[in-house]
Formats: structure tokens, C-alpha cells, sequence
């Protein structure tokens, strides 16, 4: 049987030994890496001149800027399930989800734990379970290739006056372990002991460009989009060598010595110094002045543009986004258009982020004491729309589509599609009671049974 402290050196070491690759990933997104090769054509003086390409940032973000959760709707219900987001709420999830998926757009991976409240915190919600997302940097999970589920996570963190990692959380199938150390060599102890006995490890991977081959994860910054990012700062920092030496006309002055440049009468050993529009005269009439042209950057300009071209047709990023197009989209249809590939990829990976969402939850009924129901496994996350049509286009689709009521979709689905809340959808529906014709049609019809009060739950067909 394998002992605490074997689990935790097991997965400490995986940790520490993904933690160069991970720190580039976000030395990429920061836009912090440096080139090894870089300024071996530059002077040494000038080799501060580092440009900062933010390219890899600006497609992260993106992306993930349209994975935004709206909800959760159990099969065969129209509404979102209202339990189920009142923890997403609770535990601060609209913003918590999106640190998530940037984690796992940078690195690859990131990761979801779930617990239960802890009954003596006041300030802890102890009708919903205890969700947190967590980094890569810190936290490491184990997968059986056989059955792919979890079989043992650990998360490693640090006291504020520790000067390294002294606490960690082990999670395994049965119980969950809080341990710490006195020193980074210390032996672990065991603070705390939870036996939740769940049969399952309660951590759930947010997995990024997964393959049959590799479940772990890749990151969104692919390697074609790190060396065109590094070509790009070659590029720039080439860019501004020249403009410091050639950018500006340089003067070249002949038959005129050096003291006739003197700055100070005082202090004949100091030389005149040629700044910018600095004008400089002298008596010496065999002295000449010849001047070279100034450089031309458009090398570098045009060199840059192509590469940017190259970042779109690696991502996907509309022109505008990079900015190598002046020409002002003409329509929204013009839009969307440019936008078709980054929308695809959004709706891609809301698709691969909603299984690991929807296994949270059915887990965090589970911790709940709850069963879960059959349809609990129909679960759908519900996302907002990836795209950006204005709300006129909405407005008119979904009101042809409706057709006032001899459409081909119920007035509830044109309210979905323009992206009312469950709450909102409901309130509508309370005032559609209210009018006259509602009203004349509940005295000429009868009641269905089992309706509620807003109408059932299929309350389309209410309105």
C-alpha cells in the first residue's frame, strides 16, 4: 500500500518537473520570454532594446473572452436548472470560470475541485459544495490510461511567511488529506482528515487540445505561433538598432579639427557634442560638410505585416484584430464573416469545457448527499453566444423565426436566442398572464395538469 509520503514525492516531482515548460507557456502570454539568440548582430550597449510582441496574448484572450456559462439545463427542461447555478453563484464562478479557461488555453490544463462546505465557516454557503479552480503551476493530477478517471491529485501551496511550498491537499478516491511540513525537506504530516468516500477522486481536468494520444493537454500557443513571435521581436528590435543609428541623417565633416568644437571656452578638452537640430558652424573654410541619406524602415514595417498575416492564418484572428487591414468592415454580416474561424474555435472549446463543467456539478451532487438523477447525465452547460451580431440581427431573426406565434419556433425559443436569463424569461412570462389575450385563452382552454404558476416547465407553450 502506498504511504502519504510516497503519493505526495510522486506528485510533487511531477509539479516541479512541469514547471519550466509551464513557466515559458506564460512567459509567452506576458510577453516576458526572451530570445537566446537575441542581439548577436547588436552592439552591446543597444542590447536593451527587447521588443514585447503580445501576439500569443491578444489570441489567447481571444478566445477565451467568449467562453462565458450562462447556465445549466438538465434533459428535457427549457429553463436552466436553478440549484445548480446558485452554486455556481455561490461560489463565484462567472469570474472564477474564466481565470480557469485561460489557464487552460496557456497551459493546457487546469484543474476543478470540489468539495463540501465546511460547517464551521459562517460565511460559507452550506447548501452548495465548495468549487475552486486551480493552476497547473501548483496542482498535478494522475489519470489511469485504462478507465481515464482520476486516481489521485495533489496541490501544493505555501503559508504567507513560508518561503516554500509548506502545505499541500492530497486528493484521492476515499478521502481527502491536509498536510504540511516544517522545511522544504521535512517530512509531511497529516493536519487534517476528510472521508467523504466517494469511490471517485473529487478533481476534474478543464483539458485544452487533447488527442488520442495525449489526454494531458496542449497549450493554445502553439509553436508555430512562438516563432513567428519571435521572428516578430528579432524584427523590432532590428527595427529600433536603426532607427537609433540611421534613422536620422548623420553629418560627415572634413579639414576641420577638433578644437573648433569646443562646447566650453573654459574647457577646451570638451568636444561639441551633435545632437538632433543641433546647428553646427565653424570659421575653417577648407572645412566640409557632406550628410549620408537616413535608412528606410519600411523593410522592417513590411516584414512585420507579413508575419502578422501569418499569426491570422495560424489562429484564425479577424485582419482588425492585427491590424494589417485599414478597410472597415462593411455590414455585420462582413464581421461575422471575418470572424468565422476564431467563432468555431470558441464554440469548439466550450464544448470540451461543458463535459468538465457538467461532470463538476454532478459530482458536487454527489458531495451533497444527493443522488444523481438519470437525467443529471443529459446535462448540458449553456453558453453564450460566441459570436457578435448586433442586437438589431438578433432581434429581427428571432421575431421571423417567431412570426408572431405561426413561426417555426415557440415565443420561449426566440427569447433564448436573444439571450434572456432563465430569470428574465421567467418574469416575461408572469406579465404575458397578465394580458388580455392570455387571459381570454386560459378561460377558453383548460389547464394542463400539473402546471405551476409560470406556466410548467415547459413554459413556451404557456406564452
Amino acid at each position: 500500500m502506498t504511504s502519504v509520503g510516497e503519493h505526495v514525492d510522486r506528485l510533487s516531482h511531477l509539479i516541479t518537473s512541469a514547471k519550466p515548460k509551464l513557466t515559458t507557456n506564460e512567459q509567452y502570454y506576458e510577453a516576458e520570454h526572451r530570445l537566446k539568440a537575441l542581439g548577436v548582430a547588436t552592439p552591446p550597449e543597444m542590447r536593451h532594446l527587447v521588443a514585447a510582441i503580445g501576439w500569443p496574448r491578444m489570441y489567447v484572450d481571444s478566445v477565451e473572452e467568449r467562453l462565458d456559462v450562462e447556465g445549466f439545463r438538465l434533459a428535457g427542461r427549457s429553463d436552466g436548472d436553478e440549484r445548480l447555478w446558485s452554486w455556481w453563484q455561490a461560489n463565484g464562478l462567472d469570474e472564477e470560470s474564466g481565470l480557469g479557461h485561460l489557464e487552460a488555453l496557456i497551459h493546457g490544463r487546469a484543474y476543478v475541485t470540489v468539495a463540501a462546505p465546511d460547517p464551521g465557516s459562517a460565511e460559507a454557503d452550506q447548501d452548495a459544495p465548495v468549487i475552486r479552480a486551480e493552476s497547473p503551476l501548483t496542482m498535478i493530477a494522475e489519470t489511469d490510461p485504462r478507465t481515464r478517471q482520476i486516481t489521485r491529485a495533489l496541490r501544493l501551496y505555501r503559508s504567507p511567511d513560508a518561503p516554500s511550498d509548506d502545505a499541500a491537499t492530497l486528493y484521492l478516491p476515499d478521502e481527502t488529506l491536509f498536510l504540511q511540513r516544517d522545511s522544504p525537506a521535512g517530512r509531511w504530516s497529516i493536519v487534517n482528515r476528510v472521508a467523504h468516500q466517494l469511490g471517485v477522486v473529487p478533481v476534474v481536468p478543464l483539458v485544452n487540445r487533447a488527442r488520442l494520444a495525449d489526454r494531458a493537454g496542449q497549450s493554445e500557443i502553439t509553436p508555430e505561433i512562438r516563432s513567428v513571435t519571435d521572428t516578430a521581436a528579432r524584427i523590432a528590435m532590428d527595427m529600433q538598432a536603426a532607427a537609433e543609428l540611421m534613422a536620422v541623417p548623420q553629418r560627415l565633416l572634413f579639414g576641420v579639427s577638433r578644437d573648433e568644437f569646443t562646447a566650453d571656452p573654459d574647457n577646451p578638452g570638451a568636444a561639441l557634442e551633435a545632437y538632433y537640430a543641433r546647428i553646427m558652424a565653424f570659421e575653417n573654410e577648407a572645412g566640409k560638410a557632406l550628410q549620408f541619406a537616413a535608412a528606410d524602415l519600411r523593410n522592417f514595417t513590411e516584414v512585420l505585416g507579413e508575419l502578422a498575416k501569418q499569426v491570422a492564418s495560424y489562429t484564425g484572428l479577424p485582419p482588425q484584430y492585427l491590424s494589417f487591414s485599414s478597410d472597415n468592415p462593411a455590414s455585420a454580416e462582413a464581421i461575422r464573416s471575418s470572424e468565422a474561424r476564431l467563432i468555431k474555435k470558441a464554440e469548439r472549446k466550450a464544448r470540451l469545457f461543458g463535459g468538465s463543467w457538467e461532470q463538476v456539478m454532478r459530482l458536487g451532487m454527489r458531495i451533497m448527499g444527493d443522488s444523481v438523477p438519470e437525467d443529471a447525465y443529459r446535462l448540458e452547460t449553456v453558453w453564450r453566444d460566441p459570436a457578435t451580431p448586433t442586437y438589431a440581427s438578433k432581434a429581427d431573426a428571432a421575431s421571423k423565426l417567431y412570426a408572431n406565434g405561426m413561426g417555426i419556433i415557440p415565443l420561449e425559443r426566440a427569447r433564448i436566442d436573444m439571450g434572456y436569463t432563465s430569470e428574465e424569461r421567467r418574469e416575461m412570462r408572469r406579465w404575458d398572464a397578465h394580458t388580455p389575450t392570455s387571459q381570454l385563452a386560459a378561460l377558453m382552454q383548460p389547464r394542463s395538469p400539473g402546471a405551476g404558476e409560470d406556466g410548467g416547465q415547459e413554459g413556451e407553450h404557456a406564452a
